[in-house]
């Protein structure tokens, strides 16, 4: 049994670690350093890994990381129309992807999407669990057989809720919004029917085996994460929370990689907080937050909302944002919301790395305003984060031609010849011979 983390520990420099260290261009020790304290992850499944994955490091010492959801429902269940959404997250830019299908055949949605994805993936795997029988049917052998199934399958990642305990179920039952997370609610209703303590809990070190014999990487569920601002850091979220950093050190002991999930809904005052408790109470591991939503108002547009958000938990401490789509909170996303749920989130990674100081980020904004400022608008396009759109506006505003000639290439429509300050800018320029 070899994982990223034990080898590390070992001083032993793998081949995914030396093609983490060359994307970010951070030197291979220090990402085996970091990996091997339990501050980054390299979440690579021993059987995807064989197949097409591209390794993908996840920890501050990296850029910050931007997952795309996607998955069927019982009302819709067209591996086409996955395949097709996963498509257009990769292109947009995500760096991991998650299947959250909760309707149709499984194991083939699941089977196909590995199959077509290049970058680390993951599952929640109590929802196959649920299929075709009630909460209170789940027992240990189905739990295990199910996670043993789908690591053979190659998901790089699980989403365990093994945090949220029957004492902390008061607690919950008391917020404006309950238990948001699909996950959790299932598993709190499996522990009041039972009268039993959260089984991932109880079965956390069996749990731990098998992912270390496939090296999936544990992503601790928030089982009781806030579902909006009112229930934001609250007494049943900080019970979770401190009950996953126990869970952290145990995964570790098993030779597992892990990082903890995050809220959710906070009021932009509170995220600071928010990131700094989880870095206390989860001894450095990689901080997984989905958003955050600063407001509750914005069904519509609630990719903006968790951007806003997004910028401001990568800057005080996540290390990966979980992409929101606009269709958020009002039914399940096409492809289009996918494609915008991940260039806002990829804007708020962006942002972050630019704030903290991140080497080389803020270098691409450069060199697209030094596009702007020449007028070039074939390199300024280019250097976007989202091309596609860009092209389409210029193209749907500028009389001008995309590709510059010397009789347009000094304004264009946002300003008009006379009042294009870019163009004036030139003009100062050869003033003072420069």
């Amino acid at each position: 049994m070899t994982t990223q983390i034990k080898l590390a520990r070992s001083g032993i420099i793998t081949k995914e670690i030396i093609a983490v260290a060359e994307i970010e261009k951070i030197s291979p020790k220090i990402i085996c350093k970091e990996t091997a304290e339990g501050k980054l992850v390299i979440p690579a499944n021993i059987i995807h890994i064989k197949k097409n994955l591209k390794p993908v490091g996840i920890g501050r010492a990296v850029t910050i990381k931007v997952n795309a959801n996607i998955g069927t429902s019982a009302a819709s269940s067209s591996i086409e129309a996955e395949l097709e959404k996963l498509t257009a997250a990769l292109e947009a830019g995500a760096d991991t992807m998650m299947d959250l299908s909760t309707g149709g055949n499984l194991d083939d949605i699941r089977n196909r999407l590995i199959e077509n994805c290049p970058v680390p993936f993951g599952t929640v795997p109590v929802y196959e669990m649920i299929i075709g029988r009630n909460i209170e049917d789940i027992n240990p052998k189905v739990i295990l057989e199910t996670i043993e199934k789908q690591a053979r399958q190659g998901v790089d990642f699980f989403t365990i809720h093994a945090g949220v305990l029957k004492e902390f179920l008061p607690m919950a039952v008391k917020r404006v919004c309950g238990i948001v997370s699909r996950g959790g609610a299932l598993i709190a209703k499996w522990m009041v029917l039972k009268n039993k303590q959260n089984p991932f809990y109880e079965l956390f070190d069996d749990i731990c085996d098998i992912m270390a014999q496939y090296d999936v990487c544990f992503s601790l569920g928030d089982g009781l994460r806030p579902g909006c601002i009112a229930d934001a850091t609250d007494e049943a979220q900080i019970a979770e929370l401190k009950t996953l950093g126990e869970l952290v050190l145990r995964a570790r002991e098993k030779n597992c990689q892990v990082m903890v999930e995050g809220p959710g809904h906070i009021p932009f005052d509170q995220i600071q907080k928010n990131m700094e408790l989880q870095q206390k109470y989860c001894y450095g591991a990689p901080f997984y937050v989905l958003g955050p939503l600063v407001t509750d108002i914005a069904p519509g547009y609630d990719h903006i909302t968790s951007a806003i958000g997004g910028t401001a938990a990568g800057y005080y401490g996540a290390s990966f944002l979980c992409y929101v789509t606009p269709k958020e909170h009002l039914g399940l996303p096409d492809i289009e919301d996918v494609r915008q749920g991940v260039i806002a989130a990829k804007i708020a990674a962006h942002a972050a790395d630019v704030a903290r100081g991140h080497p080389g980020c803020a270098e691409k904004d450069k060199q697209l305003s030094i596009a702007r400022a020449a007028l070039d608008w074939e390199k300024h396009i280019a250097c976007s984060i989202d091309p596609k759109t860009a092209q389409k506006f210029h193209s749907q505003a500028c009389i001008k031609s995309v590709k510059p000639t010397a009789e347009n290439d000094d304004y264009c429509t946002m300003c008009g010849k006379d009042f294009c300050s870019l163009r004036i800018n030139k003009e100062l320029s050869k003033m003072y011979g420069k």
